[in-house]
């Protein structure tokens, strides 16, 4: 069984791209990854990660330490402005599996954002009952997500920076 965590970054930009990141974290590795996002926290100094409140020594630390961790990433880059047909389509494409425990979105979403990823999820038999909104402070995981989003994002944006 599968966890995904999906956290979008950029959406608000009206040109470039946005990337949308999903984590995908095994039934059984849950706990332990949650676990080690914290413990990566801590050795950082900081109560938690986000990309657009960390400066650039802390994402570097978070992701070269991160990225030792044991999950799967599927990324989409959208041209914006960022519509909700482009990320239906990109869902569909990247959510292919079956053995979904959960789909966990960052952020609370509105109402017709949410009746749209349900109807994507329906088409594609996965029960919608396992789509829940959280935050990356409830979430360690959503944290990986936020992390992926934001460096895909960021290296689309400025490819001659390393």
């Amino acid at each position: 069984m599968l966890y995904i965590f999906i956290d979008e970054s950029g959406i608000h930009k009206e040109t470039g791209k946005s990337s949308v990141a999903l984590a995908y974290i095994s039934f059984e590795n849950l706990n332990q990854i949650q676990n080690q996002v914290i413990k990566i926290e801590k050795e950082i100094g900081i109560e938690y990660f986000h990309w657009s409140h960390s400066s650039w020594a802390v994402r570097n630390k978070f992701v070269e330490k991160i990225a030792k961790c044991d999950f799967s990433v599927k990324i989409a880059l959208l041209q914006n402005p960022f519509n909700n047909q482009s990320y239906e389509y990109a869902l569909q494409h990247l959510v292919i599996e079956k053995n979904i425990f959960a789909i966990i979105i960052d952020g609370k979403k509105k109402r017709s954002y949410e009746r749209k990823l349900k109807k994507v999820l329906r088409d594609k038999g996965i029960s919608v009952k396992k789509l829940k909104t959280g935050n990356d402070e409830s979430y360690p995981a959503l944290r990986i997500a936020d992390a992926i989003a934001g460096i895909v994002r960021y290296k689309n944006d400025n490819p001659e920076n390393k």
